[in-house]
């Protein structure tokens, strides 16, 4: 008979069992009493590695933002609006590959300054068009926050890709709000054909930074 061993436990295992558990459990579900579990220890292992879940998320978002670089593609000579628009694009595409994805993203300090390479990249190239620098953080934060608030509000609706949660079923929701007929037709608009809704929205974003600072 062969006993059973936990695998060495070190801070990389436990982020990606929680990353794997999230997607069954969700952020309200994902504790360290459940990674514990799935990991075939005691929750008091897992203080070794992380003061509390908050510190954990922090990991876990770090994870998802290394992720989300290793394949992100961009040529060098790439303006600041292809630049803003495919690092995006990217964010939504790795946080919808998560359950609450958005929820973790949200809030979360990344460790250590891997993030400051691509940040430093990205302010250089909107300095480099014109932008003085707080223009340039001003329009690099709105877009990401643009598009973390988006998925949120998606992932509210589809918490996974062919998942969708009951009460938001458009033609009940229209029926429902007959007496409101702009408000009843908003509903199409707002809780479907998130990748159009999305496209629209961050343009409208990159345009609207485009008039207020007269980038060249």
């Amino acid at each position: 008979m062969t006993t059973r061993r936990a695998p060495k436990l070190d801070k990389k295992l436990v982020v990606e069992t929680a990353l794997r558990l999230l997607g069954d459990v969700g952020l309200d579900g994902l504790t360290l009493r459940a990674i514990a579990k799935e990991l075939d220890v005691q929750a008091p292992a897992l203080y070794w590695h992380f003061k509390g879940k908050q510190e954990l998320l922090d990991e876990m978002a770090t994870e998802m933002y290394r992720r989300l670089v290793a394949g992100l593609r961009l040529p060098p000579e790439a303006g600041w609006q292809e630049r803003l628009t495919t690092a995006n694009r990217a964010l939504r595409a790795t946080l919808l590959g998560y359950r609450d994805g958005a929820k973790v993203f949200s809030g979360s300090r990344f460790a250590g300054t891997e993030h400051a390479l691509r940040l430093e990249t990205d302010l250089r190239a909107l300095v480099d068009a014109g932008f003085a620098l707080p223009q340039a953080v001003r329009a690099f934060s709105t877009a990401y926050f643009f598009t973390l608030g988006f998925v949120t509000e998606e992932q509210g609706v589809q918490p996974l890709p062919g998942e969708r949660r009951e009460g938001y079923d458009v033609t009940e929701r229209a029926a429902r709000m007959a007496a409101f007929p702009l408000a009843a037709a908003a509903g199409a608009e707002l809780f479907q054909e998130y990748d159009e809704g999305f496209e629209e929205g961050l343009a409208l974003v990159i345009a609207g930074i485009e008039a207020r600072y007269h980038a060249p």
